[in-house]
C-alpha cells in the first residue's frame, strides 16, 4: 500500500508548475520558482518528490585538493548515497555554474537508488550523459570543471537556498518543462486539491476558447450563464 507521501507525489506528477505557481501566489507565496534552471532534456512527465538537500560553500584551495574524494565521509558522496528513494536531490551551488555540481557517475548512482531527480542552481558536467538517464535533472548550463574547483560540500539535509528559493528538507519539489517549483510540505495537501480543481476549470476554458468564446466573463469566470454551463460540463 502506498504511503500518503507517495500518493501526493503521484498526484503532483499530473499538475503543472504553472498551476502550482498560481496556487501558491494566491496563498501569498511569490518566490517558490527556482530561478534560471532548465531540464537537461525535454520531459515527457513531471519530476516530483521530497527535497533532500546538499549545500556548497566557496572552495578554499588548501581544503579541496583532489585527494579529498578519498574521504569516505566527503559530503557530496554521502549526499548521493543517503538521498532516499522518491526524493529529489536539491543542490545549493550559490547560482555559480563555473564548476560542476556533480557529473554523470553520481547522477547515475542517484538514478539507480530510485531518486526522483536532481536539481542544482549551478551546472553539471557530463551533461549529455546525464540527459540520457531516465531521471529528470535541472541545471543552469553545462560545466566541465570538477566541483572542487569552486565548491566545497559543507552540509546535507538542512535548509538551503537554490535559485533564490528557500528549500527545506521534506518540501515537495515539482518540475516540468517550464521549470521547478518548491511546495512547503505543510501546504501540499491544499495545493494538490486546489490545483486539480484549477486544471479542471482550465480544461473547460480551453474548450470554450477553441469554440470561439471570448475570454471576458469566462476567465476569470464572472458570467452566470458560463458558470452554470461549467457546472453542467463537470457532470
Amino acid at each position: 500500500m502506498k504511503t500518503q507521501s507517495e500518493l501526493i507525489i503521484q498526484q503532483l506528477k499530473k499538475i503543472s508548475t504553472a498551476s502550482i505557481a498560481t496556487c501558491l501566489f494566491k496563498k501569498g507565496l511569490r518566490n517558490q520558482y527556482i530561478q534560471n534552471v532548465t531540464p537537461l532534456k525535454k520531459l515527457k512527465s513531471n519530476m516530483a518528490g521530497r527535497a533532500y538537500t546538499l549545500r556548497y560553500i566557496p572552495a578554499r584551495e588548501d581544503l579541496n585538493p583532489i585527494e579529498v574524494f578519498k574521504d569516505q565521509k566527503h559530503l557530496q558522496r554521502v549526499a548521493v548515497e543517503e538521498c532516499p528513494e522518491n526524493h529529489v536531490l536539491v543542490i545549493d551551488s550559490r547560482k555559480d555554474p563555473r564548476a560542476a555540481s556533480a557529473g554523470a557517475i553520481l547522477a547515475t548512482r542517484l538514478m539507480k537508488k530510485g531518486a526522483a531527480g536532481v536539481v542544482t542552481d549551478g551546472g553539471f558536467r557530463d551533461s549529455e550523459e546525464i540527459s540520457n538517464l531516465p531521471m529528470p535533472a535541472y541545471h543552469q548550463r553545462p560545466s566541465a570543471p570538477t566541483n572542487l574547483t569552486l565548491h566545497q560540500a559543507i552540509a546535507i539535509n538542512e535548509p538551503i537556498g537554490c535559485g533564490d528559493v528557500a528549500v527545506f528538507p521534506g518540501d515537495y519539489i515539482v518540475g516540468d518543462n517550464d521549470g521547478v517549483m518548491v511546495i512547503p510540505q505543510h501546504l501540499v495537501d491544499d495545493v494538490v486539491s486546489e490545483c486539480r480543481k484549477m486544471e479542471l476549470f482550465e480544461k473547460f476554458v480551453l474548450e470554450k476558447v477553441n469554440q470561439g468564446t471570448p475570454i471576458i466573463g469566462l476567465y476569470p469566470l464572472t458570467s452566470n450563464d458560463l458558470r452554470k454551463e461549467f457546472e453542467e460540463w463537470k457532470k
